[in-house]
C-alpha cells in the first residue's frame, strides 16, 4: 500500500473472476433482500418514508463504499453492493405498480 491508501498493483497478478463474481453475487443476493424486506415493512407505515430512508441509508453509506473500488478484494463487495441495491429498488418497483 502507499501512503494515500491506494493499494500497489502487482505486476502480472491475476484477477481471480470466478471467486470474485461468485462473492459479488452472494452479497448482490443479501443486499437486494435486506432493501426488499426492509422496505415492505416501512411501506405499510407510511410508503414515503420507506423511499426516504432508503435514500438516506444508500447516500450515506455511498462514498464509504465507493472509496473501497480499488481494494483488491473490497471491490467485489462493492460490486455486489452496488447491484444488490439496484436490484432491490427495480423489484421494489415493480411490485409497487404490480399491484
Amino acid at each position: 500500500m502507499t501512503e494515500d491508501s491506494t493499494p500497489v498493483r502487482t505486476p502480472g497478478a491475476e484477477t481471480p473472476w470466478g471467486t470474485g463474481l461468485t462473492v459479488a453475487a452472494f452479497i448482490a443476493a443479501v443486499t437486494a433482500a435486506a432493501i426488499i424486506v426492509l422496505s415492505l415493512g416501512l411501506t405499510r407505515l407510511h410508503p414515503l418514508l420507506a423511499v426516504g430512508l432508503n435514500i438516506v441509508a444508500v447516500g450515506g453509506l455511498a462514498p464509504t463504499v465507493w472509496s473501497w473500488r480499488a481494494r483488491p478484494v473490497w471491490r467485489w463487495f462493492v460490486l455486489g453492493s452496488g447491484v444488490g441495491v439496484a436490484g432491490g429498488w427495480i423489484a421494489l418497483l415493480a411490485m409497487a405498480l404490480g399491484g
